[in-house]
């Protein structure tokens, strides 16, 4: 019974970022080839690392179609709107950041998963997965007063994340690791403050130790919330 349970609840956040594809974008993938869908994720690999240095603003049809050396019509075989290709931008940037940062972690449980997803998220930052930093700190600050189908996709995958790092503290807690009194909302909003951060200071003043620095930070205030029996 407890190891069902366990895998329910890992089944219920392996996806914490994937959200719902936009009408436009879903119907483009129905009855789509095998190489055309191959296509379509080369072409988003591309897209991803050009929004996350230029903004998804800054991502146009042209612009894309020009750096990948293929025609307009082609791309709006794959995208049919600005918009849609925005959409499918922000989905793939979540499946990497599943991928990259979340998945890994669920090798491991209660504390160790949180260490680890915090862990993740600033080595996939600093690690530049995509050149511009991190892709959501980004896009977050473009979209914030931008109402929208691709703000409500970027909302919603904060969201999941956020969920993802209370679930680790909760279960933290039941497993007594953490201590009772510690509210995961307030907590994981500190930490992800803190990372945001390091992202900021990175970009914005080419701070290579803002990182080192801010993974310290938190390992830190995760330890002083530690119950003592489960501290390193």
């Amino acid at each position: 019974m407890a190891k069902h349970s366990r895998h329910h609840s890992l089944s219920r956040s392996r996806q914490p970022l994937i959200a719902a594809a936009p009408a436009g974008v879903a119907a483009a993938n129905q009855g789509r080839r095998p190489r055309g869908i191959k296509t379509r994720g080369a072409i988003l690999q591309k897209a991803v690392n050009i929004a996350s240095l230029e903004g998804l603003e800054g991502l146009t049809i042209g612009k894309l179609a020009t750096s990948l050396k293929i025609s307009k019509s082609g791309l709006f075989a794959h995208f049919g709107s600005k918009e849609d290709l925005q959409c499918a931008v922000v989905q793939e940037a979540g499946r990497i950041f599943v991928e990259t940062v979340i998945r890994p972690a669920f090798e491991a449980h209660g504390l160790a998963r949180l260490r680890s997803l915090c862990g993740n998220w600033l080595g996939y930052a600093e690690d530049k997965v995509f050149p511009g930093g991190c892709f959501f700190a980004a896009a977050s600050l473009e979209f914030d007063d931008r109402p929208g189908k691709v703000r409500d996709l970027i909302v919603e995958s904060l969201k999941r994340w956020l969920a993802t790092l209370e679930q680790a503290l909760r279960d933290a807690q039941n497993a007594g690791e953490i201590r009772k009194d510690v509210v995961a909302r307030d907590f994981v909003f500190e930490i992800q403050s803190l990372a945001l951060g390091a992202n900021w200071a990175s970009r914005l003043f080419r701070d290579d130790s803002a990182f080192r620095r801010i993974r310290r930070a938190i390992l830190e205030r995760i330890d002083q919330v530690t119950e003592p029996h489960a501290r390193r």
